[in-house]
């Protein structure tokens, strides 16, 4: 993605993080088994640095459990909306599709297990593609106060990627508002795949946003959720990630 049209879309203190001169945004499609409860999730990120350090910026989450989402309100502070997921997958071969129920977000992506990354893509090798990414295993979003992003840590055990070879992408986020990402200043990069990775969730520490003083001052702010930081939540996950 053009780092001039990334940075448009990011709050300070957020900047975008780049490859070789471009940002790199995505759609990390996850599949969460805790216990015996399994749900599809999708996340809208954009790979992201600021002082002190790096993550992703998370403008939009979706998932498929309305569990997930009371969690998100109690529990961890992510605003997660309901999604309907239709998921279809076999012989290597994976096809995804999903639709929010506000009808703000749709994603389709469609591909097969590989062992190599695209040509044009601007990572050199496979894992290179993994490093970048594994920076960002902590996701910040607008918090319920004003005056900071709260942010939840991914915390993996044993991580492993493949690449995948995609055959159909598509998200109305990244493709469908052409006066946010104009035509032409973003193109499909790659998509990594991993699977049944033992893993766990905790809240991060928050990042202080730039808010003006008079919108603090107007705020209303709920309660502090700075003392849950020992909040976490254990389990297997099987995720797949394309990346523009």
């Amino acid at each position: 993605m053009d780092p001039q049209v990334a940075a448009r879309l990011l709050p300070a203190p957020f900047r975008p993080k780049r490859v070789r001169g471009w940002a790199m945004a995505g759609i990390c499609l996850i599949r969460l088994r805790i216990g015996g409860l399994r749900s599809e999730n999708a996340a809208h990120r954009i790979a992201v640095e600021w002082e002190g350090g790096e993550g992703v910026y998370v403008p939009r989450r979706d998932t498929s459990s309305q569990l997930n989402r009371l969690a998100g309100r109690y529990v961890f502070p992510v605003v997660q909306r309901h999604a309907r997921f239709d998921v279809v997958e076999g012989g290597g071969r994976f096809r995804v599709e999903m639709e929010s129920d506000d009808g703000l977000s749709r994603i389709g992506v469609e591909g097969r297990v590989t062992d190599r990354l695209p040509a044009e893509s601007v990572f050199e090798s496979v894992d290179e593609a993994s490093d970048f990414f594994r920076g960002g295993c902590v996701g910040y979003s607008p918090g319920r106060r004003v005056d900071r992003f709260d942010g939840v840590e991914l915390c993996a055990r044993d991580w492993r990627v493949e690449p995948l070879e995609v055959t159909r992408v598509f998200s109305s986020c990244f493709d469908g508002d052409a006066t946010l990402i104009p035509h032409g200043s973003a193109g499909f990069d790659c998509a990594l795949l991993m699977r049944d990775v033992a893993h766990e969730w905790r809240v991060a520490a928050p990042v202080p946003s730039a808010c003006p003083a008079e919108r603090l001052a107007q705020a209303r702010a709920p309660a502090d959720l700075a003392s849950k930081n020992h909040w976490t939540a254990k389990g297997r996950a099987s995720a797949s990630a394309a990346h523009w």
